[in-house]
């Protein structure tokens, strides 16, 4: 993963290392990470990153945040 380039959110500007990481891979994969762990790295399709946007967007894990 280490040839990957990692970009973080704007939203992420503390110096705290409290951020999501993306980075688009191979055959158009994206990889996804936590900055203080980069090394437990999830890698997806970008219709599922999508869909999975679109649903919290939508408000349907609100529930798990309680």
């Amino acid at each position: 993963m280490s040839t990957l380039v990692w970009q973080k959110s704007s939203f992420s500007t503390g110096g705290q290392g409290e951020c999501v990481e993306i980075a688009t891979g191979a055959a158009g994969l994206v990889h996804l990470r936590e900055s203080d762990d980069p090394l437990a790295v999830i890698t997806t399709t970008p219709a599922a990153l999508r869909a999975l946007l679109r649903a919290a967007k939508a408000g349907a894990f609100d529930h798990l945040a309680r």
